[in-house]
């Protein structure tokens, strides 16, 4: 069908509706502005229906051009009579629309592509007005194209609502998924805490309490590496205690030699912040560099007792990271400072309550309690033990006449020598007074006697100083009993230690005496 070109209607009144079928039938007139003059019955009747249609509908001829529309399609496209008539060419028609802004570039590219080997075509297209209009064409059979144009801008906009309502669904629930991810991890990492500070309150010393950081650490930190020091007594370095996944364990560092311990505060060394490496770090020579790593102070009751050197590889499979990991690493150290803290005041209170705190020795309570235990002992080994009782020669006229100081200086010489000679091969102890013992595992009465023989000469030549005098010789009297030969049980084993010890003083004093055959 091939139609003149006339002139295109006015458009239709800015807010009206176009007129349709269901009002009153077109006249000629308006029929022939759609669909061209001379239109045939049959194009009267398809132009009554394309206009009741509430899509804009265009026929575009094999020629491109412009043979059928219907009134809808100016509201629809918000077009003006200069923007489409019939015998329009669709390039004319897509080159208005393209100035005016309702496709792109891409689109319009896109559209040539389709039309040029005649397939299918859909877009959407934005009006001037910010309405969306779905355009579809489809080509027909004599090589033309039927289009329709429909408005979808309340779809549309339905439709990014709904995407991004379910955008923010979708970030709520990540936000709950990983608000509820941290705080299961927080949960295990209390709960572990919790297990190691069981442990840890378990433990009955310091070497006891290392061993379970050790083990504990590989699990609370399990791609980490790292070691514990520990001040030593002299204060100007610390001590290398124990270690986990790494053989890098210093016998000592110096104190000044970590950032952590010169701040007083966790010390984090990685590569996004301006820091410097610790001496104590480069010392080491890993194998590999060391990119992050951690110190945490070790502090018990205010006092800075160790540190906690925390490694982490980043370049290991399932490496941890400082950013991750870095707190918990300090709550870590925090429980390990408390525990360490706990040990040493129950060490130190056990020591107040079994030390002498004159001569440093174990005092009387603690001689009870070794003699007992190392009683038993040596019955299950069948094993000698000789118990050493000795005084010092007339220690109450030398506190006359030289005043309680000097015999304080005289008791602590007396129990230096006991140190000197006996070492870690017995119990000392100051069971009273001027009155000693020594407990001998596995000494029977010949190796006592001797060892209370140096004992008693190194005693006799030592040279106490009280002020800026020397203070008159001192001796000792010693007693021995020996377990089982003289006796099987403590108390009478004591006795005869004492009856030898009393000989030993009437027999002249500064000597040394076995029990009575």
């Amino acid at each position: 069908m091939k139609h003149e070109a006339v002139s295109p209607p006015a458009p239709w009144p800015e807010g009206g509706d176009a007129p349709d079928g269901g009002d009153a039938a077109k006249s000629g007139a308006e029929i022939g502005q759609v669909a061209g003059p001379g239109a045939d019955p049959s194009t009267v009747a398809i132009i009554d229906i394309l206009n009741i249609m509430e899509q804009g509908i265009v026929f575009w001829s094999a020629s491109g051009r412009c043979e059928l529309h219907n009134s809808r399609i100016f509201k629809v496209l918000e077009l003006t009579a200069q923007d489409l008539a019939i015998g329009m060419t669709h390039e004319a028609f897509r080159e208005r629309t393209l100035a005016r802004g309702d496709t792109g570039a891409d689109t319009d590219a896109y559209l040539a592509a389709q039309i040029a080997v005649h397939q299918p075509y859909s877009f959407d297209r934005t009006l001037p007005s910010g309405r969306v209009v779905f355009t579809n064409g489809r080509p027909t059979r004599g090589g033309g194209y039927v289009v329709t144009f429909t408005d979808v801008t309340d779809a549309r906009r339905a439709a990014q609502d709904l995407d991004r309502a379910k955008r923010q669904a979708e970030e709520a629930q990540d936000r709950a998924v990983g608000l509820l991810d941290q705080e299961r991890a927080r949960q295990a990492e209390a709960k572990m805490l919790s297990q190691l500070d069981e442990w840890l309150q378990s433990c009955k010393s310091l070497s006891e309490l290392y061993n379970v950081v050790t083990h504990f650490m590989v699990t609370l930190l399990p791609a980490s590496k790292g070691e514990l020091y520990v001040y030593s007594n002299s204060r100007d370095a610390l001590d290398g205690i124990c270690n986990w996944n790494t053989t890098d364990l210093h016998d000592s560092i110096e104190a000044d030699s970590c950032w952590a311990l010169r701040r007083g505060r966790a010390y984090e060394f990685r590569p996004d912040v301006l820091c410097f490496a610790c001496e104590h770090v480069a010392a080491h020579e890993h194998r590999i560099p060391v990119e992050e790593y951690i110190c945490v102070p070790i502090v018990a009751h205010g006092d800075t007792v160790g540190l906690l050197h925390i490694r982490f590889d980043t370049g290991a499979e399932g490496a941890a990271r400082i950013a991750d990991k870095g707190p918990f690493a300090v709550r870590c150290a925090e429980h390990i400072s408390m525990a360490i803290a706990n040990v040493r005041l129950r060490d130190e209170l056990h020591e107040r309550a079994i030390r002498d705190s004159l001569t440093g020795l174990y005092n009387r309570r603690w001689f009870m309690e070794a003699l007992r235990r190392d009683l038993a002992q040596a019955e299950r080994r069948g094993a000698p033990l000789a118990l050493v009782a000795f005084d010092v020669d007339d220690f109450k006229g030398f506190n006359d006449q030289h005043g309680h100081d000097a015999g304080d200086l005289v008791l602590r010489a007396v129990a230096d020598r006991m140190g000197e000679v006996v070492g870690h091969r017995g119990t000392c102890c100051r069971t009273g007074g001027e009155e000693f013992a020594i407990l001998l595992p596995d000494f029977d009465r010949r190796a006592a006697s001797h060892l209370a023989e140096v004992l008693r000469e190194a005693v006799s030549a030592s040279q106490v100083r009280h002020l800026d005098r020397l203070l008159p010789r001192i001796t000792v009297s010693c007693g021995i009993a020996v377990f089982p030969e003289d006796a099987t049980i403590g108390q009478v084993l004591m006795r005869l230690a004492d009856e030898a010890l009393y000989r030993a003083k009437s027999e002249g004093r500064n000597c040394v005496r076995l029990v009575s055959a």
